[in-house]
């Protein structure tokens, strides 16, 4: 079973307009890692996942170590591959969409049709809560007397 995380946009809790994003490693993510970022308009870490990926591939060629360069450019996509879900998870918050729930199933189909289910459980089984307001005729008195600790207790030595 995969689990999905589930986003809430900024404005409402409406379980309609909810991203699910499963938490798993994507194979898309790390074949073609800035392409993947882009295609999920995360346009920063898609320039810097590129330019990183040159920069290692020219460096190893231009010290002849090609395997080396190709080697670290290989870590950079499994690193997206591995880290890319929640670097979309990251760009979401930043967003302003909150984590509303996780939800557990075998594709995104059921992760859609539990989610719905148990939001809706959760908008039946909460009761507004009676508001409780202190009355001041039992409140304590203030103190006068002696308070611990280095105080200072007029007329007293």
């Amino acid at each position: 079973m995969a689990i999905y995380v589930v986003m809430a946009p900024p404005a409402g809790n409406n379980a309609e307009d909810a991203s699910f994003v499963r938490d798993s490693f994507t194979w898309l993510g790390f074949l073609v890692a800035p392409l993947w970022l882009a295609w999920h308009r995360l346009w920063v870490e898609a320039a810097l996942t590129f330019a990183v990926m040159a920069i290692l591939s020219v460096a190893g060629e231009r010290l002849g170590l090609e395997g080396a360069g190709s080697l670290l450019s290989l870590l950079v996509s499994l690193y997206i591959g591995f880290e890319g879900q929640n670097l979309r998870i990251a760009s979401l918050r930043r967003r302003g969409w909150r984590e509303w729930s996780v939800v557990e199933a075998n594709n995104l189909a059921d992760a859609e049709t539990r989610h719905a289910l148990e939001a809706g459980e959760e908008s039946e089984a909460q009761p507004a809560l009676p508001r409780i307001v202190p009355d001041a005729s039992h409140a304590r008195p203030p103190q006068t007397g002696m308070a611990l600790g280095l105080t200072h207790t007029p007329g007293r030595p």
